[in-house]
């Protein structure tokens, strides 16, 4: 079905955030029946024009135009922030101390559940290089947790297929970011429907304090407490000794980067 056009969903929401770079636009969005629940997420734009005049707070609606490997927005005009039904903030959750990683760092301790329902932590990796992703099942935008699923499963196939070292020993990680949702047995039907092989390519879950500490510690930036899910990525190969080699941020990483930065690692 790769040849049918866009799917279109009508959206409307609130802007948090104009990145300078103006090829995507923040937005905090409603429910997009029967597509996505409400999130704040960066939206592709195909042109910049439609973004002039614009301000941060400013309500907009908007056209989402979703492909099978896309998606981005366009029609998009000011409304009056009144109609806007977003999610009652739930009072403030005490925020998680969390100091932003770099590369370099140590990879700190975490404490997560697979889809096993097996408890998994940091030293279950000892001695492997580690890649780690945040996904949450229910992203729709094939160009956002979908892709991050595609490309990891191509790295277990090259993992698989290899005998050498350091690349045949590498472990996958995908953190949900959405625990309250993300249920082991949700993640094992997501895993299994990516063909994630648990021997190399595990999916976790956790107490929503620790999945908060590693979320805010690479800057995929989660607020559950306002009931949206704001959410950029991040994917990280932590080395065997458990030091983090690379941070890569959004979605435009490829497996091949991945499978060079490990090569370097044979030294």
């Amino acid at each position: 079905a790769n040849d049918r056009g866009p799917l279109h969903y009508q959206a409307r929401g609130l802007i948090r955030g104009l990145p300078p770079d103006h090829k995507t636009l923040d937005i905090q969005h409603e429910d997009i029946a029967g597509f996505m629940p409400s999130m704040t997420m960066p939206f592709e734009l195909r042109n910049e024009k439609e973004i002039s005049g614009l301000q941060i707070g400013d309500a907009v609606s908007f056209r989402l135009n979703v492909t099978q490997n896309d998606s981005w927005i366009d029609q998009i005009q000011k409304i009056d922030p009144a109609t806007l039904h977003l999610p009652t903030p739930a009072p403030t959750a005490r925020s998680v101390k969390s100091d932003r990683l770099h590369e370099g760092d140590v990879m700190p301790p975490f404490h997560l559940v697979d889809q096993n329902n097996q408890p998994i932590s940091l030293a279950t990796f000892r001695g492997h290089p580690l890649v780690i992703t945040f996904i949450f099942t229910r992203c729709p935008l094939p160009n956002f947790c979908p892709r991050m699923s595609r490309d990891f499963a191509e790295l277990q196939k090259s993992i698989k297929a290899s005998s050498t070292e350091p690349l045949a020993s590498t472990r996958l990680l995908s953190i949900s970011f959405d625990p309250a949702h993300d249920s082991p047995a949700v993640l094992q039907h997501y895993g299994q429907a990516e063909g994630a092989d648990p021997s190399v390519w595990l999916l976790a879950t956790g107490k929503p304090a620790e999945i908060q500490r590693l979320t805010k510690g690479f800057s995929v930036l989660v607020q559950l407490e306002s009931g949206t899910i704001s959410h950029s990525l991040a994917t990280a190969l932590i080395d065997k000794k458990g030091v983090i080699e690379k941070i890569w941020r959004g979605n435009a990483w490829t497996p091949a980067e991945v499978l060079q930065e490990l090569e370097h690692d044979e030294r």
